[in-house]
């Protein structure tokens, strides 16, 4: 991405409302495609919309939430045939709103972002829920009710379906491990900008799988873009310049980040995180090397 297509992203990223999270979700996808037509997929987006709320529309009673709900889902995932991707999980595309839109595929985040965007649309009031480790979505009731009805929680990945408290409690299990405890708080909102960088750290994971590191990086700049205060992207970005070579940008970066976290060299500190310790001397290892390497190019 150009800075300037990377300005336009942080400044739709960080624009006031919710309604415009898909087209800045699909600005993402210039990383893959850097002549892509982004007005061409959020007209195939529209067409979604149009054909889902004549569906809706013809289904469900007025003002009937879990009926809007139901025929949503039927029509999405039954009709339309939009699904998680449980074979592939790890691929870059379903981190791509068009590839998703093409491909009928993708990750819980990818497809709550494609539900939400739809669902809004036909009346739903709806918002994300940066669950850990699976995106979520929740239903408060329909758009202009004065009042929200009893949460729905949804999950697009697996097709729509509602889960209960115990669900999402399970849900938790699998993904933090048996020691993990539910609490209600792990169903709080996600707003635009979080989702977005939840997006790009899906992203920048699925290219380092590959040993794609340019294109990690890039990520990682972007999460930076939109979030400065982000120690471990900074950390990130400058082990994946390491990577690929680029020593001055690594040895910025790293030294930067020890500088942002000298308190954790606090060995008389007993309370002090042994992991975070551990971590800051094995940037600064990192940053020793690079200093001898960029000094031997001087």
């Amino acid at each position: 991405m150009t800075s300037a297509e990377v300005d336009a992203f942080v400044a739709l990223a960080q624009r006031p409302g919710e309604d415009d999270l898909a087209e800045a979700a699909l600005c993402l996808a210039r990383l893959e495609y850097p002549a892509l037509r982004e007005a061409e997929t959020l007209a195939q987006l529209q067409l979604l919309v149009e054909r889902t709320a004549a569906f809706v529309q013809a289904s469900a009673a007025p003002g009937d939430v879990l009926g809007h709900v139901q025929h949503l889902g039927q029509f999405l995932f039954d009709t339309e045939g939009f699904s998680g991707n449980l074979g592939d999980y790890d691929d870059p595309r379903n981190s791509f709103l068009n590839d998703v839109l093409a491909r009928r595929t993708g990750i819980p985040i990818t497809l709550s972002i494609i539900y939400m965007h739809v669902g809004r649309r036909v009346g739903l009031w709806l918002e994300g829920i940066n669950f850990p480790g699976h995106f979520l979505v929740r239903c408060k009731g329909m758009l202009g009710d004065a009042a929200p009805t009893e949460d729905i929680i949804l999950d697009p990945f697996h097709g729509g379906i509602v889960l209960t408290q115990r669900d999402c409690a399970r849900l938790l299990t699998r993904y933090a491990g048996e020691g993990a405890r539910f609490d209600r708080a792990l169903l709080a909102p996600a707003f635009k900008t979080q989702i977005l960088v939840r997006m790009l750290v899906n992203l920048k994971r699925a290219y380092a799988k590959l040993r794609s590191f340019g294109r990690a990086r890039d990520v990682s700049g972007l999460v930076l873009a939109l979030d400065p205060t982000s120690l471990t992207e900074l950390r990130d970005r400058g082990l994946l310049s390491y990577q690929m070579g680029h020593y001055g940008a690594a040895l910025a970066d790293l030294e930067r980040y020890l500088a942002l976290t000298a308190r954790h060299t606090r060995r008389d500190d007993d309370d002090e995180d042994s992991d975070v310790k551990e971590e800051f001397e094995a940037v600064w290892e990192h940053v020793k090397t690079l200093r001898r390497r960029v000094a031997s190019l001087n």
